[in-house]
């Protein structure tokens, strides 16, 4: 959103903040008019649709700009130390974000076979579904170099409009991918207090109202608060992604299938999980360094 606004406008006085709360507004209202995952399929079309767009535009600028530029420097900076952490602490983020493989999953138990459906969806997401995401990597990498921002939008040139659209797409498709990931949450909360009736009761829109708003509104308080947050995310990624989805995943399988595992696959599941209790530890000592390093580069509420 700030991205989108700075197009327009040379001199820039909103700060960071401002846009965090906009966009913490943005998501409570998607959330209270979003009742339940079986209205999310519609939405789930449109974030497709977004993230093409701003794939595809952020992709296409990127390479016209990397075919007219001078030679880039594509030396990784920092000292030895910070790169090991930055790789194991990054580890962990794309951990925290290949989880949206809950959704199919969830998903796919509606209908029958379940399990065949759901592993049907796993297999395109993780196949032919990366590809568009690590596209886009390489070639605003190529294109910029070590200079290349986390945010591409923010390095390529082109037409405004151009950009505008694709920042805008970007917004759009956060909304609902946030939703995405706090569904099962909001799914817990009411079936924990009972809420059932039409999605706009009086009952139903008033504790979604005040559950997953004020749910938001503490999340959007602590962004603009934290302006390093991604940081926690990669401590979420090592305590919580990593055990459950590797460490776990594998024990309970060697538990329960161990009677009838060939020696090789007992050895291959407990790999799995010495290898990932490994990273686990190590990833979540390298967020609480960059948690620590950061804290002491930045001031709450920063505007960066």
């Amino acid at each position: 959103m700030q991205a989108c606004y700075v197009l327009f406008v040379e001199e820039v006085t909103m700060k960071l903040p401002y846009f965090t709360a906009i966009a913490g507004f943005v998501c409570i209202l998607f959330a209270i008019s979003t009742p339940n995952l079986s209205s999310l399929r519609v939405w789930l079309a449109c974030s497709t649709i977004l993230s093409l767009i701003y794939i595809v535009v952020a992709s296409v600028l990127a390479a016209k700009d990397g075919m007219n530029a001078p030679p880039r420097d594509y030396s990784i900076h920092g000292t030895t130390a910070s790169k090991i952490f930055s790789i194991i602490g990054a580890s962990s983020n794309l951990m925290f974000a290949f989880n949206t493989g809950m959704v199919p999953e969830i998903q796919a138990t509606l209908r029958q076979p379940a399990v065949e459906n759901m592993l049907k969806a796993l297999y395109f997401q993780f196949t032919i579904g990366v590809v568009p995401m690590y596209a886009i990597i390489f070639i605003g990498y190529w294109a910029y170099g070590a200079s290349a921002s986390t945010y591409l939008l923010s390095n390529v040139s082109g037409p405004v409009w151009v950009k505008a659209a694709a920042n805008i797409s970007a917004f759009l498709q956060s909304v609902i991918a946030l939703h995405i990931f706090a569904s099962p949450a909001y799914e817990y909360m009411d079936t924990k207090f009972k809420i059932t009736g039409g999605a706009f009761e009086l009952k139903s829109l008033t504790f979604r109202i005040v559950a997953r708003g004020g749910y938001l509104v503490i999340s959007s308080t602590v962004s603009a608060l934290l302006p390093f947050l991604g940081d926690f995310e990669s401590l979420t990624g090592a305590l919580s992604t990593f055990p459950l989805t590797f460490i776990l995943a594998s024990h309970m399988y060697l538990v329960a299938k161990k009677s009838s595992l060939s020696s090789l696959q007992q050895s291959w599941l407990w790999l799995n999980v010495v290898f990932f209790s490994c990273m686990s530890i190590a990833a979540t000592v390298a967020a609480i360094r960059l948690i620590v390093v950061d804290s002491k580069k930045y001031h709450v509420f920063a505007d960066v």
